[in-house]
């Protein structure tokens, strides 16, 4: 062989070793992008969100894009847009409907309400009506004062509001007034405002607008809005309980967009507020009806149960057997009923500590004017209802250092102020010759 065509032997074997090089890189490439492509569909659920809006030539669309952009963004990534629902089907009404404005041309509510809602989820709306975030919750604040007959039947036929009809903190959102309530009190307990149509309630507190996004209205942050703090800190509960633990540590893997009504430990293998309240999950259906699982009703100063508890927990313990058995389940409840008792038994005694004080006219008439009636007040709306709270969520440290111990500190000062002025009255000896005869 001459050296010449070895050389030529040599380069045309150079030549195929490169482009065997290049195609072994080129399929590794390929083969990471596919990896990363994969990646990202898990983290995202394998789902591509699509803008419904983007060759819309509506005109609400055509000049919000221009006005609020990021409205037509949000509703344009939604399954409400992707199923055809437009602007005007919730937002426009006839002229001289309740509430609208007139604008470009029609009328339109500027925030539709449940009536709006009703049209397509029907079911969903009525169980919200009859539910403790319906009228209830406005009424904790603002009393029945302006209600329809309709609506007072409405509020009656929910337990709450035979239960309860109005309640002491009404007092505190008088004397605080509209300057402060309008950023506070009515911020939460709106959710359960009448509309100027009639109708109960604002869906959108908790579905927020305009994405109505599944996961958005299932994590426990939506809740937090309104349940937390020191008369009713759910979100603070959760977050130390092993559910909320569970739901911060993996709740990015979560599967958040399940349709409604098929939740199962595979999709969200922990509890949330959504997964115990509301959402179907194993053998309980889906309900818009936050009461409709409950037994107690441990918002009041002395729980009571409710009317229907045992169905009630029945449909509460359907969901806890998806992951919990009969025997630690039915050893929770006894044990959680034990607690609710013994702090209904302690404000029994608040009660009892201040009656001497109301029989003998030596305190004012009027609510929250001197501190007795603040401690009185804190001692079962903040760590009584904490307590129960606390036990029932699974938080320990809210059942006891933001519970319990609290509303011993507030019964110390309770029973300190009560003598004191009796003493001052000459009363002391009587009230406890009245005391030892009760007991």
């Amino acid at each position: 062989m001459s050296e010449n065509t070895q050389q030529t032997g040599w380069l045309s074997a150079g030549r195929v070793l490169v482009i065997a090089l290049v195609a072994v890189i080129l399929v590794l490439g390929v083969i990471l992008v596919v990896m990363a492509v994969s990646e990202s569909d898990a983290v995202s659920g394998g789902t591509e969100k699509v803008n419904a809006l983007a060759n819309s030539d509506n005109e609400c669309v055509d000049c919000h894009e221009r006005n609020t952009p990021g409205i037509i963004q949000q509703y344009g990534h939604s399954t409400m847009a992707a199923a055809d629902v437009m602007c005007e089907d919730c937002h426009e009404v006839e002229e001289g409907y309740p509430g609208s404005v007139e604008h470009e041309g029609t009328y339109v509510l500027n925030s539709p309400t449940s009536a709006m809602c009703q049209d397509c989820h029907t079911q969903e709306v009525r169980e919200f009506e009859a539910s403790r975030h319906g009228l209830p919750a406005y009424v904790a604040y603002n009393g029945t004062a302006g209600m329809t007959e309709d609506q007072m039947a409405e509020f009656g036929a929910i337990p709450e509001g035979s239960y309860a009809p109005d309640k002491s903190r009404n007092d505190i959102y008088a004397i605080e007034g509209e300057a402060v309530t309008r950023f506070a009190c009515e911020v939460c307990h709106n959710v359960g405002k009448p509309a100027p149509d009639g109708s109960t309630g604002q869906c959108q507190k908790c579905h927020l607008r305009h994405d109505f996004s599944l996961e958005q209205a299932r994590k426990p942050e939506t809740c937090n809005q309104c349940h937390i703090g020191p008369d009713h800190p759910q979100w603070e509960i959760y977050q130390e309980s092993p559910h909320g633990i569970a739901y911060m540590t993996m709740g990015h893997d979560w599967n958040w967009e399940a349709e409604p009504g098929t939740l199962t430990v595979e999709d969200i293998p922990a509890a949330t507020c959504a997964v115990c309240h509301m959402s179907g999950f194993g053998e309980t259906a889906t309900t818009h009806d936050v009461g409709e699982r409950l037994t107690w009703y441990l918002f009041a100063p002395i729980s009571e149960r409710r009317p229907a508890w045992e169905s009630n927990k029945v449909r509460m313990q359907g969901v806890c057997l998806e992951c919990h058995n009969d025997n630690f389940i039915d050893a929770f409840y006894t044990d959680g009923d034990l607690l609710v008792e013994h702090i209904n038994a302690w404000v029994v005694e608040s009660n009892e500590v201040v009656q001497p004080l109301k029989d003998n006219g030596l305190l004012t008439a009027e609510p929250f004017d001197e501190p007795i009636d603040f401690i009185y007040f804190d001692l079962w709306h903040h760590w009584g209802r904490t307590a129960k709270f606390g036990a029932w969520m699974q938080g320990p440290d809210y059942t006891q250092w933001h519970g319990a111990y609290e509303l011993l500190r507030n019964m110390a000062e309770l029973k300190e102020i009560t003598n004191e002025r009796l003493e001052d009255a000459g009363l002391l000896e009587e009230a406890e010759a009245d005391a030892g005869e009760d007991s």
